[in-house]
C-alpha cells in the first residue's frame, strides 16, 4: 500500500512541474521550435544517445564478470535494453534492474546482494561521472558568477571526487575491482557521449542558446531526475531548464523544448527493447 502511495504521489508531481513548467512558458512557440528542429541533427543525437548505453550496457558487464556472471556482448546488450524498456512502465527507474537480477539470478544462481552491489556501483559510477562533468562546466559558466561561493565548491568536487570514489570503492567494495580502471573511464565516457547527444540537440533547435550554460543545467537536471521524486525525471528536467534559464534572464522555452527532445529520444531508444522481450536470454 505504501508503495502505491508512494508512486501515486510521484506522478502527482510530475504532473505538476510539468503544468506548473508549461504555465510558465508560451506553449505555441514551444511547439513551434520542436517542429522546426532539424531531423538530421536529431537523428545524429539519437545515435550519440546509443552509443552512450551501448557504453554503459559494457560497463555494467564489467561489473556482472565480478559476480561470476559471464555473459557475452550481444546478450548483456539485449539484456539492458529490455532494462531500458521496463523502466519506461515501471516506476522508479529500477524496474529494469530488477528484471536483471531476477534472470541473472536464476540462470547464473548468482546471490542477490551481489548483483545489487554491481547494479548499484554502476549507477554510483555514472552518478560521479554526472557530478564531475557538471561541477567542471559550472565552474566556466555564468552561474559561477551569480554564485562565486559555489565555484569554489565546484572546483573542490572537479579535484577530490575521483580519488574519494575510487577510495571508497576500494574500501566497501573489494568484490569488485578487477574491472576498476575500466568501470571509472567507461563511466565518465558514458556521460561525454550524453553530452554529445545534448551539443546535437542544441544544434538541431536552430536557436542561439549559450552552449556551456545548457550542458551545465542538462547534467545538473540529470542529477535532480536521479532523486526518487518523479517518474523517470519527467518533470524535474522541464523544471530545472525553466528556472535555470530564468536565473539568467534568458527565455526558456528553447531549454524546455530540449528537455522535451531529450525525453523523446530516451523513450524511442528505450522502447527498443521491446524487439527483444520474447528472445532467450
Amino acid at each position: 500500500m505504501k508503495k502505491k502511495i508512494k508512486v501515486a504521489l510521484k506522478i502527482v508531481i510530475s504532473i505538476a512541474l510539468i503544468y506548473l513548467v508549461l504555465r510558465n512558458i508560451d506553449t505555441s512557440k514551444l511547439f513551434e521550435t520542436i517542429k522546426q528542429s532539424n531531423i538530421w541533427w536529431l537523428f545524429v543525437a539519437f545515435i550519440f544517445f546509443n552509443l552512450s548505453k551501448i557504453v554503459s550496457a559494457i560497463r555494467l558487464n564489467w561489473y556482472f564478470k565480478d559476480c561470476g556472471v559471464n555473459l557475452s556482448t550481444k546478450t548483456n546488450l539485449i539484456l539492458y535494453y529490455i532494462g531500458m524498456f521496463y523502466n519506461l512502465f515501471l516506476p522508479g527507474g529500477i524496474g529494469g534492474d530488477g528484471y536483471k537480477i531476477y534472470l541473472l539470478k536464476k540462470r547464473f544462481n548468482t546471490k542477490v546482494s551481489k548483483l545489487l552491489q554491481a547494479i548499484l556501483l554502476d549507477r554510483l559510477s555514472g552518478l560521479v561521472a554526472l557530478l564531475f562533468l557538471a561541477a567542471l562546466l559550472f565552474i566556466f559558466s555564468k552561474y559561477s558568477t551569480l554564485y562565486p561561493i559555489l565555484k569554489w565548491l565546484a572546483f573542490a568536487v572537479t579535484i577530490s571526487i575521483y580519488p574519494i570514489f575510487i577510495y571508497l570503492h576500494k574500501r566497501l567494495f573489494k568484490g569488485f575491482l578487477t574491472y576498476l580502471s575500466h568501470t571509472t573511464l567507461y563511466g565518465l565516457l558514458v556521460q561525454i557521449l550524453q553530452l554529445i547527444t545534448a551539443i546535437f540537440i542544441i544544434l538541431a533547435l536552430k536557436d542561439s542558446v549559450p552552449i556551456v550554460e545548457f550542458l551545465f543545467l542538462f547534467l545538473f537536471s540529470s542529477v535532480v531526475a536521479v532523486l526518487p521524486l518523479t517518474i523517470g525525471g519527467v518533470g524535474a528536467r522541464e523544471f530545472t531548464f525553466l528556472y535555470g534559464l530564468k536565473l539568467l534572464s534568458l527565455e526558456p522555452t528553447s531549454g524546455v523544448a530540449f528537455s522535451f527532445i531529450f525525453f523523446l529520444i530516451t523513450f524511442i531508444s528505450s522502447a527498443i527493447g521491446a524487439l527483444f522481450l520474447h528472445k532467450e536470454i
